[in-house]
């Protein structure tokens, strides 16, 4: 069964996610030190998602361009 142009998911589509799982709070907590084997799970502290922002490349001019 084919899926619909609508449902695939493009490389640009895919955004930052703002909720970490705990899996990956407890990583990101070990490598802060706020994470030891004796923490409880419940009340874990906050960890901040930095969002990623891709920065657009600048168009480098060619020389025949410049003669013009």
């Amino acid at each position: 069964m084919t899926m619909d142009k609508s449902l695939k998911v493009q490389a640009g589509a895919i955004k930052s996610r703002n909720v970490l799982t705990r899996a990956e709070r407890i990583s990101r907590l070990q490598e802060l030190d706020k994470w030891t084997e004796d923490s409880a799970v419940v009340g874990m502290a906050k960890v901040r998602v930095q969002k990623v922002s891709l920065k657009k490349k600048k168009k480098v001019k060619k020389e025949d361009d410049k003669k013009k």
